[in-house]
């Protein structure tokens, strides 16, 4: 397997129509799912186990994306109100780092998770046609986006860490229940 391009050196282009946006949305509500199937029936070992040091468990890539969940709701408001640019993603991950999630149990983890992206999606689903074409500069990137393309853009971040979890499940030679 070719190596996987890390998450910070990859460039996107966004030259889809905003009207796509249900559709990213969607994308955005079906990740709990995702990770629900993906988890289903896993030990506690292969839940909480570490390739390498400096590496993340799955358990762990759960947490991760739940603790990014308060950025996007800043992140959506700074697009709301006009923002220039969006507030900067805490790059050393030190949230993460800290939080001791596998020392939680899995269902705490997920449920944190699935309940912070609900209510993501419901604030998604109050707003306007025209608010997904709002812009504003991204501070990684630096490039300006339209609040579509931010979508696309943590829809891209939840697959990486999709992915990540699959290579997991591989190199351990776990796998969860069917469904």
């Amino acid at each position: 397997m070719n190596p996987k391009l890390p998450w910070t050196q990859r460039r996107f282009t966004f030259d889809f129509p905003v009207e796509i946006y249900p559709d990213v949305i969607e994308r955005l509500r079906g990740v709990p799912a995702r990770i629900e199937v993906k988890i289903r029936g896993l030990s506690r070992d292969a839940l909480t186990r570490r390739e390498k040091e400096g590496t993340w468990s799955i358990q762990e890539n759960i947490g991760h994306l739940s603790d990014l969940e308060p950025l996007g709701f800043k992140r959506l408001d700074e697009f709301l109100s006009g923002a220039q640019s969006l507030s900067a993603a805490d790059m050393t991950n030190k949230q993460t780092n800290e939080a001791r999630h596998n020392d939680r149990m899995i269902q705490e983890v997920f449920d944190e998770f699935r309940r912070e992206r609900a209510r993501f999606i419901a604030r998604l689903d109050t707003l306007a046609d025209t608010d997904f074409a709002r812009t504003a500069m991204h501070p990684r990137l630096k490039q300006s986006m339209r609040m579509v393309d931010w979508l696309a853009f943590v829809a891209a971040h939840d697959d990486y860490h999709l992915t990540r979890m699959t290579e997991l499940l591989k190199v351990f030679g776990a796998s969860a229940s069917p469904a």
